[in-house]
């Protein structure tokens, strides 16, 4: 019997990905994400556009948005690919972020449902609190509880955002709120 075994992805791969496609590093594989839909795909722009206008008059951080590379050194993973994100930290440069952003935005998808997902984004805002962010959002258009926050420095349940309601990314983005109707433009 003969094993063959498949050579661990590295950075460089992830820089090959083909024109436009957006992937991350997970167990030593390079895990190809999906495209996103209109609504999703308008929600994680309106993030980044308001975290963009916050950067303009507050500073503090670097607004950026989707399909922005940040490398991390985790057991089980080397990078992130948020939907939108809050950096600290030097954004010169062509490559990809050498750290974690502070706070990171999973906008969910129309395949991003059902146990198997769930699992898999548990596991990622693991990966990304390992990795030194301090809040990630879980944004669902299709429940009521729009935006889930999670905290790295809290064992309190997630706090939940509902219309009509204000959300906010501290301690990660201090001072930025983001209306959560602005979701649904």
């Amino acid at each position: 019997m003969t094993l063959t075994t498949k050579p661990r992805a590295t950075v460089q791969d992830l820089y090959n990905v083909p024109e436009s496609g957006k992937a991350e590093l997970v167990a030593g594989e390079l895990v190809l994400l999906r495209p996103t839909g209109a609504f999703p795909g308008r929600a994680s722009g309106e993030i980044y556009v308001s975290l963009r206008l916050h950067e303009k008059q507050i500073g503090g951080g670097h607004a950026l948005p989707d399909n922005v590379g940040f490398l991390v050194q985790l057991p089980r993973r080397e990078s992130f690919s948020p939907d939108a994100a809050w950096y600290v930290g030097d954004v010169s440069g062509m490559k990809f972020l050498p750290n974690a952003p502070l706070f990171a935005v999973e906008v969910r998808s129309e395949n991003d449902y059902g146990a198997k997902a769930a699992r898999a984004l548990a596991a990622k805002i693991a990966d990304y609190f390992a990795a030194g962010t301090l809040v990630v959002w879980d944004v669902d258009l299709r429940s009521e509880a729009v935006v889930t926050k999670h905290t790295a420095r809290d064992s309190n349940p997630p706090l939940v955002f509902r219309r009509d309601e204000i959300a906010d990314a501290e301690p990660a983005v201090s001072g930025w709120r983001l209306a959560v109707n602005d979701l649904f433009v």
